[in-house]
């Protein structure tokens, strides 16, 4: 007799979002659209979405009580098990939403960590995503670990001494908490080490990055441009780590060209704080290719929430091609394209699904790389002058005293190497 399939059912929620300002309706309902997105990737049953239109942020329950109960009730009527609020909430709002209406409420960031988890493969992206995770858990601790019942007491009656063991349990648990994020901060760290030798071994190549949007086409690219077979997913995240493969560009020259995670609007900082490894990839490009999906309504929105992830990494200063892709979703007559092309000078359109315009795009990132190059430079501290100089005809990265000078990467054009030349560090890491 043959055993019927089992499939586990997938869990169902409301989604909540608020909106501060009427005039930010749009952009509210944009915001939970997305979240839709985000659950459909998570796994999660999205039953109904929901904004509320409030002047301030209810410090107790993030929305108001009288929505709540409402909500509360529309649950049991549809069977759902949880809500998924648009924003981080607080700690204490979620405690208070559980305890005084039995209503098991999660946030945007938790989803996001939901769908990393699934998705990391390599032991770096593992490591980051844990990172997140735990700085995440850390305020929450009354929340997620469930021991922490015994504060009540065997009886449920809330004795002082029973608050105190309880109180003793979440110092152990902080500490265990603590000591995890020390050990798997250590780990990224060797990591990153690692890194940086064999980016030693590459320094001659120059260097290509996809960034851009979630879902903007990063890896279809990548995988036409190299003739690879990265993963390509219509999901969120699809990609989290980083890909790297050697490409010939132009006359024989020796570029390495790099896939990377995707962003996205609201991006939690802990996030961007944890995959500094993965991240450092961009940091250290010569190049990026910041890709936008042209066929989605909010791609200008997108375009300036990548910008705000890049200036927080510190890689706003690198020279960069936006690049419109998907070209081949916008029907015949390309009006969007058309426009784009006025408003935004210098980008290119391409679509990596066909190929066309990718062969223009190589060529504009071979010409944009000639132009410039980034170099590791030591000053000896005697060169003021020359250091402010730099700022007239240099792109400067990073500058740093040392015991030897002041150590500064910078992008240079050619015609400006003369006046760095003597100061270059020939053994670059």
């Amino acid at each position: 007799m043959e055993s019927i399939p089992t499939t586990i059912p997938k869990p169902r929620a409301f989604l909540i979002g608020v909106c501060l300002d009427n005039r930010e309706y749009a952009k509210s309902q944009r915001s939970i659209d997305e979240l839709e997105r985000l659950a459909d990737t998570a796994e999660i049953e999205v039953v109904e979405k929901f904004i509320q239109n409030r002047k301030v942020i209810d410090k107790t329950t993030y929305v108001g009580k009288g929505f709540l109960e409402d909500i509360k009730t529309k649950m049991e009527m549809a069977d759902v098990q949880l809500v998924i609020f648009d924003n981080e909430i607080a700690p204490t709002q979620a405690r208070n939403i559980k305890r005084d209406y039995d209503i098991e409420a999660l946030d945007r960031t938790e989803i996001i960590l939901d769908i990393f988890h699934k998705h990391a493969k390599t032991k770096e992206a593992k490591f980051e995503v844990r990172l997140a995770e735990l700085k995440y858990q850390l305020p929450r601790l009354k929340k997620l670990w469930s021991h922490l019942d015994r504060e009540r007491g065997a009886s449920g009656s809330v004795s002082g001494a029973s608050r105190g063991m309880g109180e003793k349990q979440i110092e152990i648990d902080r500490r265990i908490v603590k000591d995890e994020i020390r050990f798997v901060t250590h780990e990224l760290e060797r990591i990153m080490t690692q890194k940086r030798t064999q980016r030693k071994s590459r320094e001659s190549a120059k260097k290509i990055c996809l960034v851009g949007y979630t879902n903007a086409g990063k890896s279809s690219l990548f995988n036409k441009i190299t003739g690879e077979n990265v993963l390509v997913e219509d999901k969120l995240f699809a990609t989290l780590d980083s890909t790297a493969r050697s490409l010939e560009l132009g006359k024989g020259e020796n570029i390495i060209i790099s896939d990377t995670i995707g962003f996205i609007s609201n991006l939690p900082h802990n996030l961007i704080a944890s995959f500094r490894a993965t991240l450092k990839d961009i940091m250290d490009a010569d190049l990026l290719l910041h890709l936008v999906d042209i066929s989605d309504d909010n791609c200008e929105e997108h375009i300036k929430a990548v910008n705000e992830v890049l200036k927080e990494i510190g890689a706003d200063k690198i020279p960069a091609i936006l690049t419109f892709n998907k070209i081949d979703l916008l029907g015949e007559y390309r009006v969007r394209e058309e426009i784009f092309v006025d408003k935004y000078k210098g980008s290119v359109f391409v679509s990596a699904v066909t190929g066309e315009n990718v062969d223009y795009l190589l060529k504009s990132a071979s010409d944009k790389l000639n132009q410039t190059s980034r170099y590791n430079l030591l000053f000896p501290f005697e060169e003021q002058k020359s250091i402010a100089n730099m700022h007239e005809y240099a792109i400067i990265i990073s500058k740093e005293f040392t015991d030897y000078g002041v150590s500064i990467t910078a992008i240079v054009n050619k015609e400006n190497l003369y006046k760095v030349e003597k100061f270059i560090i020939k053994d670059q890491l």
